[in-house]
């Protein structure tokens, strides 16, 4: 598929090569009277077409080198907004749909801030809120434009575009006041689509989709653009369809052949928590050929649970696929589609717990706590590189440190900011070899597969030890059922204290010993890690912040703990973090 100079020009010609192929199928959350889910299909012709007319707009508006931001709920014209920016020559910038929620108001006003955005394309059902919402942040003379209402305009004139030409900006997960927007060039895109390619092992053609939200790069990238770079189709489930019912998903890959798909960690084990025997009964999953599990750390228990969960079903274990990216490098860094024969399960290492806190790789100790890493395959169209994220010395496979990148797939920089971009995408080895993405993640490679460990700005550090937080929450929510998402970080103080924070399930139910089960929290702490947390904060479902795509946001949390922000329904907290607390109220 080389030859392109941006992605424009080849969405192009698979629109003009199969103008009746469907492009997009667009499930409904709610279904047939029959249980179905009623189907929207889309063919390349009229997905073009609508573009072209919304594109056409943009450019007598003055569009083209400008930033756009897309916001919008309708998964259909959230395709015809991002290929109408495409085509205008703008950069387009996917945030997630209005909620009515106050950190997501900042956030999108934070981007819009950040980006310098001209235009807003929406929807007509939603147009009018975006409106309120840009007024009520102090932007209320940035024009919002419903996508499926283009206004008259001149015709589409083919933009001027090459590969070091911006396509779009991808807000990394963070922080909701300092949001960064990841520059991903048109050649970007069309290297980390060939990579993809080639480490799933996708065909032209092909059907692929899931229910990932469209603002973050695995669903962007992953399933809307790649089945269109394949010329093939896209199954999109509404992402709240899936949460309010995890069978859809699977449903979806059952009744439309799709052939690929995946989702972070948590997404797999609701799946595990909520889809029942009578449910799997119904499915055909023999023709999923890859499922994807990224996003978030891949945890060895959930994929092999839910490759036994689901063979009645015709799912074969070698279908489940590990793999590692991040948006700094467009999405896919790190993956490979097992073929029959390869084993019940992908490649890991059991190692010695206490080992792997001080960076160190060993086999387990009989009786000793011991982790199961997962491996996300080989790397796939770059660079990489394992270094020691102080000196920048490159470390021999078996040693873990910093994960750098290097390669067509590795984005621009951060818009706008300068020096970060030269601090996180211009790491220079201890040899003076430069030009290296900082991933801050941590990892190792064993055999040729990239083991990820942990993250470099997570990393808790307790009397010289280094522990990673997945870990710590891993732990904890083995201590009850009752027990949900769990986050876990670091305060800073005379000595770094750990901080819990745990969902209960039980909604509405208290009536439990909540002092007993925050203690048994900080036993199993003692007992796993050697570790007193200087507070375990139990709290209500949906109080731990996630990213959309799963990731629990650690220092959001932790900000909100300093600020006495949370309200928790029991708390035990030692004297000098409720100290902290009260100054963080001061």
């Amino acid at each position: 598929m080389s030859g392109y100079r941006n992605f424009t020009e080849l969405i192009l010609d698979r629109a003009a090569e199969s103008p009746d192929r469907e492009a997009l199928v667009l499930l409904s959350g709610t279904g047939t009277p029959a249980g179905v889910p009623a189907a929207e299909t889309v063919a390349y012709r009229e997905l073009d077409g609508a573009a072209k007319r919304l594109a056409g707009w943009l450019q007598a508006h003055g569009a083209a080198g400008e930033r756009v931001l897309i916001l919008q709920s309708s998964r259909r014209l959230f395709a015809v907004s991002l290929l109408g920016c495409l085509y205008a020559g703008a950069v387009a910038i996917p945030v997630p749909p209005v909620g009515g929620r106050r950190h997501h108001e900042e956030r999108v006003a934070g981007i819009v801030r950040d980006a310098a955005v001209s235009i807003v394309v929406s929807d007509s059902a939603e147009a009018p809120e975006v409106s309120r919402l840009l007024a009520r942040t102090g932007y209320g003379s940035i024009p919002c434009l419903a996508a499926d209402a283009v206004p008259g305009a001149p015709d589409w004139t083919p933009p001027d575009l090459d590969a070091d030409t911006v396509a779009l900006l991808q807000y990394t997960s963070g922080s909701t006041r300092e949001p960064r927007g990841v520059m991903v060039t048109h050649g970007n895109i069309l290297a980390n689509q060939e990579a993809i390619g080639r480490a799933l092992r996708t065909r032209p053609g092909a059907r692929l989709g899931g229910w990932l939200p469209f603002h973050h790069d695995m669903g962007l990238v992953g399933q809307l653009l790649h089945p269109l770079w394949l010329g093939g189709t896209s199954v999109l489930l509404d992402p709240t369809a899936f949460v309010k019912r995890p069978v859809r998903w699977l449903e979806a890959i059952s009744r439309y052949g799709v052939s690929v798909s995946g989702a972070p960690d948590f997404a797999y084990d609701l799946c595990l928590r909520r889809i029942t025997d009578e449910q799997i009964a119904g499915l055909d999953l023999s023709g999923w050929e890859t499922a994807v599990s990224g996003g978030e750390p891949v945890r060895a228990e959930t994929l092999r649970a839910f490759a036994e969960r689901f063979a009645p079903a015709g799912l074969r274990p070698e279908a489940i696929t590990p793999c590692y990216g991040l948006a700094e490098a467009t999405l896919l860094v790190a993956g490979a589609a097992r073929r029959s024969g390869d084993g019940d399960a992908p490649a890991h290492l059991t190692v010695d717990a206490a080992a792997l806190e001080r960076d160190e790789l060993r086999p387990p100790s009989p009786g000793k706590p011991e982790r199961t890493l997962v491996s996300c395959g080989s790397v796939a169209g770059c660079e990489l590189r394992i270094t020691d994220p102080g000196s920048g010395e490159a470390l021999p496979d078996g040693r873990i440190g910093e994960i750098w990148l290097r390669g067509p797939g590795v984005a621009r920089g951060y818009w706008g900011r300068p020096a970060e971009t030269a601090l996180t995408f211009d790491g220079r080895t201890a040899d003076g070899e430069g030009g290296w993405l900082r991933t801050g993640d941590l990892g190792t490679v064993d055999q040729g597969g990239l083991y990820v460990t942990g993250r470099l700005k997570d990393m808790i550090v307790v009397a010289g030890r280094n522990l990673y937080p997945q870990d710590l929450e891993r732990t904890v929510q083995q201590v009850s059922s009752l027990f949900g998402a769990a986050t876990a970080f670091a305060v800073p103080g005379e000595r770094d204290r750990v901080v819990v924070v745990q969902e209960l399930r039980a909604r509405g139910r208290y009536d439990i010993d909540l002092a007993r089960l925050a203690a048994a929290v900080g036993n199993r702490l003692v007992e796993e890690f050697e570790v007193r947390p200087g507070g375990v904060l139990l709290v209500r479902p949906g109080t731990v912040r996630r990213t959309t795509s799963g990731k629990v946001e650690r220092s959001a949390m932790r900000g909100l703990f300093l600020r006495g922000e949370l309200r928790p329904l029991h708390q035990e907290l030692l004297p000098e973090v409720r100290e902290l607390m009260t100054a963080g109220e001061r």
